[in-house]
């Protein structure tokens, strides 16, 4: 029994909570980041101001989690985000075949949950921010569910809020509209007819309940949707939430402080689509459907954007600018929307891809003025014209990675992040993201901090490429297909060709430009090979011009002949056809208009597994392999296929494989790091998509790890890409072995390891 007196005014309750890095905002970004920063040993405190963290992936919004993949339909091969994302969708994966969100909610909350460093506060709004000179002391914060106003005290603080709340409270210098061209030499800068900012889109989700149900609109309702929205003849009654991610609107708007206006608007424009679907006539097989869901959060996509040391632009992801400080990674497409949104008489978006995934340098993320203030998610320092690209989800966890592990540094070495990011301090940000898993471009993520440099490695075997078997049947040539292999290459192949008429192949070798690219723009040779009806098989001279880069062997298109396939799957090996997907708004062809600053190019994407095969072959006349999967990959490169596949892969029929590691002399280590193939070419979407595996085929998924004979760790089941194992505490090793095992057929590969 409380009981209050009568009394003046009284104070809420307060909590004073410290911590050594404070993320406002509890996004994926702001999520990633403060994970990111606890595992590193930093004490840290989360704020969000929903009640579920997960920001635009929960299950409030409803949007899927994509990145530099974009759907796979992009020439972007192996770009999937690494580190954290990775993990959670990974989880997803298996956890949640069927795309449920509300899933997708309890895998980051597990994640959370996991780290005792962190201190979750959700339904908690930052209002007002405490300055000492131009640094942030103490921010504070209300939570009306318990009625409780938090002060926030930290040595760091990331704005991760989207809307960037402690951007504007801190005084620290942000944007918000588009730039002119001339700013930064940008000619896809949008001028005032396309608008100088993204809306907001509304999302729902539809339901078969197996009978007839009428649906009777809200007064507020749209009406007159043929006359007002020019893109209605896109509506389907079968598409759903994100599939309908153009009903847009508010560019024209403060998209913050106009956002209720907004969300008013779409509203009314949801509610009037589904009036449309049910009750125009035009849409008969809506009969049965019933509206099962409507956000009541409008998904938004741009408002402030941070101003750091570095501002990204048009150049930097078309032209893949090579920063030093780059440490994470962006591929989706220079993707802008007409202000107007659904309203325009344009189409929804307008997407421009570059030929290859782009680094993102660490001055974009902190603030150029306030000197302990982190900027990720949509707050990246960015043009308008680049934050197309950057504003992503899986993108913008991968930065609020790298925030959290820089967050962590500056804190240990006691400097600022400004300071962090020269030539003497940037190295180490490098070296602990990679070990993480998460992907530093252009870097060797296993040449710093390993102990396992020091030791002699072995293995039980080696897969030499020499063919891949003719067992899965026939790929009708019905687009362009290319299978893409290893080089150096000078070899010749045979592959098994099925004609069903007398007809004439055409083959064509390509490579990328840029060796870490994937784009076929430049021709090597082109090979016409007459064939008979029936079966046979064509023997092809193989060259990449002693390049160590990926060639394309691109079989053009013939309605005729089929060419062989194998069931075989094999880490850093793909097969793509020529065309777009039109989930990305790609045609076969990226045509740039003259003068808009971005390349013309082909799109050559994969087909997913099980559709998806590799192209049979064999050597002729017993050549040396066209690969070697050899064990130096263990110990150098990146950690996923780029130029090469980056792997050691053990024989076909190595079904136990072992590795191990001896030193001269024993050694104090605490963890050996196993970095296992996760096929980062899958998208793998969160929500929305069925994926055809739920582990990843490549992975290692058991094992027993062994200290000078001792068994020190078992596993199985594994569906993770970085597997850590502890070593005896204190105790010097000198030999670690580690017997590796695939359980769903394909053989024993990995990316690399670590000791530390």
């Amino acid at each position: 029994m409380i009981l209050e007196d009568a009394a003046g005014p009284r104070d809420l309750r307060t909590v004073d909570l410290e911590a050594d890095l404070v993320v406002v905002g509890g996004g994926l970004s702001g999520t990633c980041a403060a994970i990111a920063a606890a595992r590193e040993g930093a004490k840290v405190v989360l704020v969000q101001d929903r009640p579920v963290l997960g920001g635009n992936a929960s299950s409030e919004i409803r949007l899927w989690i994509l990145g530099a993949t974009s759907h796979g339909g992009n020439n972007n091969r192996w770009a999937r985000e690494g580190g954290i994302i990775n993990e959670i969708l990974l989880e997803n994966q298996f956890r949640n075949h069927g795309g449920n969100p509300v899933v997708v909610d309890t895998i980051i909350q597990d994640w959370v949950a996991r780290e005792d460093n962190i201190t979750v506060l959700v339904n908690t709004v930052v209002f007002h921010a405490e300055m000492d000179g131009n640094r942030v002391r103490k921010v504070h914060a209300f939570n009306a569910q318990n009625g409780t106003m938090y002060h926030l005290q930290g040595s760091y603080f990331a704005d991760s809020s989207g809307d960037g709340i402690l951007v504007h409270l801190s005084g620290a210098a942000y944007r918000m509209g588009a730039e002119d061209a001339s700013e930064f030499d940008e000619p896809m800068a949008p001028g005032d007819d396309y608008g100088a900012l993204l809306g907001h889109s509304l999302y729902f989700y539809s339901k078969d309940v197996g009978h007839p149900v009428d649906y009777v609109a809200p007064d507020f309702a749209l009406k007159d949707v043929e006359k007002l929205i020019p893109r209605y003849r896109n509506f389907a009654a079968s598409e759903q939430g994100c599939s309908l991610w153009w009903i847009e609107w508010g560019g024209r708007l403060d998209t913050i402080h106009q956002s209720e206006e907004i969300k008013a608007e779409l509203q009314k424009i949801v509610f009037g689509v589904w009036d449309y679907i049910k009750n125009s006539g035009n849409f008969p097989e809506s009969a049965n459907l019933t509206l099962e869901w409507v956000g009541t959060i409008p998904g938004k996509r741009e408002s402030r954007r941070a101003e750091g040391d570095y501002i990204m632009r048009q150049r930097d992801i078309v032209e893949q600018v090579e920063h030093e400080d780059n440490i994470s990674h962006g591929g989706w497409s220079i993707d802008l929307h007409p202000a107007d949104g659904v309203y325009s008489q344009r189409g929804g978006c307008n997407q421009y891809h570059a030929k290859g995934a782009y680094g993102i340098p660490f001055r974009s993320m902190y603030s150029r003025n306030i000197e302990n203030l982190f900027i990720n998610g949509r707050l990246l320092s960015a043009s308008h014209v680049a934050f197309g690209s950057t504003r992503v989800m899986a993108t913008s966890s991968a930065v609020g990675q790298a925030i959290g592990t820089a967050a962590s540094l500056c804190l240990k070495r006691q400097i600022t992040p400004r300071e962090l990011a020269r030539p003497e301090h940037i190295g180490f940000l490098k070296s602990r993201l990679s070990a993480n898993g998460h992907y530093v471009p252009l870097y060797d993520a296993l040449a710093e901090d390993n102990l396992a440099l020091d030791a002699e490695l072995a293995v039980s075997s080696e897969l030499a490429l020499n063919g891949l078997p003719h067992d899965a049947g026939w790929k009708p040539l019905v687009a362009d297909l290319a299978q893409l292999l290893p080089g150096p290459l000078d070899h010749t192949i045979s592959v098994p060709v099925l004609a069903d008429a007398d007809s004439e192949l055409t083959v064509e070798l390509r490579l990328s430009q840029k060796a870490g690219n994937h784009t076929p723009e430049e021709l090597v040779a082109s090979y016409r090979f007459a064939l008979a009806k029936g079966e046979g098989s064509i023997d092809i001279p193989l060259s990449s011009n002693g390049k160590a880069q990926y060639l394309f062997v691109c079989f053009l298109k013939n309605g005729h002949v089929s060419v062989g396939q194998s069931n075989a799957l094999l880490t850093g090996l793909v097969t793509v056809k020529k065309g777009g997907l039109k989930k990305v708004s790609t045609q076969e062809r990226q045509e740039a208009p003259e003068g808009l600053g971005v390349d013309s190019f082909d799109f050559w994407v994969p087909e997913r597994r099980p559709v998806g095969k590799l192209v049979a072959f064999s050597t002729k006349d017993h050549q040396s392999p066209l690969h070697v999967f050899a064990k130096d990959n263990l110990l150098t490169g990146a950690l996923r296929p780029t130029s090469g596949p980056n792997a050691w892969v053990a024989a076909w029929d190595d079904r136990e494989a072992v590795l191990s590691l001896e030193w001269p002399e024993p050694v104090v280590a605490r963890t050996l790091i196993l970095y296992a193939d996760c096929d980062y070419d899958h998208p793998l979407e969160s929500v929305q998509y069925h994926h055809h595996d739920r582990i990843m085929p490549h992975l290692v998924h058991e094992g027993e790890i062994l200290a000078d004979g001792e068994l020190v760790a078992q596993f199985s089941g594994n569906r993770q890409a970085v597997l850590h194992f502890a070593l005896p505490e204190g105790r010097p090793v000198r030999q670690l072995v580690a017997h590796l095992r695939n359980s769903q057929g394909q053989p024993v590969a990995l990316l690399g390891l670590r000791v530390e």
